[in-house]
């Protein structure tokens, strides 16, 4: 089980971002679904906070989040909840906005003793749009909020 995030292109139309975390099933959900969580760890690279995170965790339940950079600068993304499986499996659409296609997320979270393996899948509606988001920041941006969210799961089951 790897403690650092493994990337993956699972089909010609998604990537796919695997990392093993310390902690159990149902706070590593929490941490991924409960807004009082994620603006502890959901950052990207130094520098972002998240001044707004408001989550619904419902079938149909919205999502909105904005980052705000040191120097102001702003980027936002909402979606709606498809599915919500407790403890187990989210999947929800996002938005980065105008210029960017709309995705749907699958995020599997899997335990194995106290140990949490959490799989989260981007379908995108194109080869073509996969492949820009990865030129983008998405790779170091997420990368460092798993590395993040594993500092502070290690805090919060302290």
């Amino acid at each position: 089980m790897s403690d650092t995030v493994t990337w993956t292109t699972p089909s010609e139309v998604e990537v796919a971002m695997t990392r093993t975390f310390n902690a159990p099933q149902a706070l590593v959900f929490d941490a991924f679904t409960r807004p009082e969580h994620v603006v502890h760890w959901m950052l990207g690279p130094e520098g972002w906070t998240m001044p707004v995170c408001e989550i619904d965790l419902r079938e149909g339940g919205a999502w909105h989040m904005v980052w705000r950079r040191e120097d102001g600068r702003e980027m936002a993304m909402s979606g709606k909840y498809l599915e919500v499986a407790p403890h187990s499996r989210t999947v929800q659409t996002e938005s980065w906005g105008p210029g960017w296609p709309e995705t749907v997320n699958t995020t599997e979270f899997t335990a194995s003793g106290e140990r949490t393996t959490v799989v989260h899948t981007v379908r995108f509606p194109s080869r073509e749009a996969r492949d820009r988001a990865l030129e983008t920041g998405m790779r170091d941006g997420a990368t460092a909020s798993y590395e993040r969210l594993a500092e502070y799961l290690v805090a919060v089951v302290a």
